[in-house]
């Protein structure tokens, strides 16, 4: 048996080169404020993986996606073994585009920091009156440049994102950026309102996107996981404070109320995050994990 190491390492997770294609396998690590937490919460991956396919496959009339498979018997036999199986995802192989994609459809977090300042998010003026958790007129595009392990992301405007993906793509930059913010928009809305059925607020998500051999743009990595969303139950939604979550925000919390932690996660904190993971997934889908 051909064994393989990954070819990449996030901070959740590692990407397997096998030739044609790529396997990105989703681990049970979790991080949060950019850091890699020491403690791993067990079916993460899984979640993650199998929440991914669910919205590849519901939004692939929109935009084409990198998903081939999660079936690992499609895999080279390295991949099937237990570790692997329900958390890896056999991938197209994309020139990925170096800008994260972010949408906000409520003002929280950073972006009512912001507001809460100069009445803007991401440079973008927003209505008066607003109050925390309140839903947004409508969607906003936040882009962010994407970071190295251990770096901080970087707001940037729509504007500075054509200038970046101009750089790397000469000749190209004003398309690709006008296309992936128009995906992005059209992602968010589709979803978002489908999960509202299901009993969930999505907040806000991020997407990336990457350039297949013939120069399509194409939805890559995750999708509207609670690792890269926030995710808020309809039931109790009341604008003006900040409102519980199905995502790892319970863990952010705990972190900031904990700073002496070194982000070492107790038992019931683990315990409760994967909860709140298999709860999201089995709403949205009706199926368990």
């Amino acid at each position: 048996m051909k064994e393989y190491s990954p070819v990449k390492e996030g901070k959740v997770r590692e990407i397997y080169d096998i030739g044609e294609n790529l396997i990105m396998v989703a681990t049970d690590r979790i991080s949060a404020f950019d850091v890699i937490l020491k403690n791993k919460v067990e079916k993460k991956g899984t979640v993650l993986t199998q929440m991914s396919k669910f919205w590849f496959d519901y939004t692939k009339d929109i935009v084409p996606n990198h998903m081939v498979s999660v079936d690992t018997s499609d895999m080279p036999e390295f991949f099937r073994q237990p570790q692997f199986t329900g958390n890896s995802m056999l991938c197209k192989k994309l020139t990925m585009l170096p800008i994260e994609c972010i949408v906000r459809g409520y003002i929280t977090g950073s972006g009512w920091n912001s507001y809460k300042e100069n009445g803007t998010v991401c440079g973008i003026t927003l209505p008066e009156g607003l109050k925390e958790s309140d839903k947004l007129p409508e969607p906003i595009y936040t882009p962010s440049t994407k970071a190295e392990i251990g770096d901080h992301d970087e707001n940037i405007s729509f504007e500075r994102s054509v200038e970046v993906l101009e750089r790397d793509f000469p000749g190209h930059g004003q398309e690709y950026a006008e296309k992936i913010r128009d995906y992005t928009i059209a992602l968010y809305k589709k979803c978002a309102d489908y999960a509202l059925t299901k009993g969930i607020i999505i907040a806000d998500t991020k997407f990336e996107f990457g350039l297949n051999e013939n120069g399509e743009v194409v939805l890559a990595d995750e999708m509207l996981t609670p690792d890269s969303s926030r995710f808020w139950p309809v039931e109790g939604y009341e604008p003006g404070k900040s409102q519980p979550s199905f995502d790892k925000q319970f863990v952010r919390d705990w972190l900031k109320a904990n700073p002496d932690s070194d982000y070492n996660l107790p038992a019931d904190v683990i315990d409760k995050t994967i909860e709140k993971y298999k709860e999201a997934y089995k709403l949205l889908t009706d199926k368990e994990i």
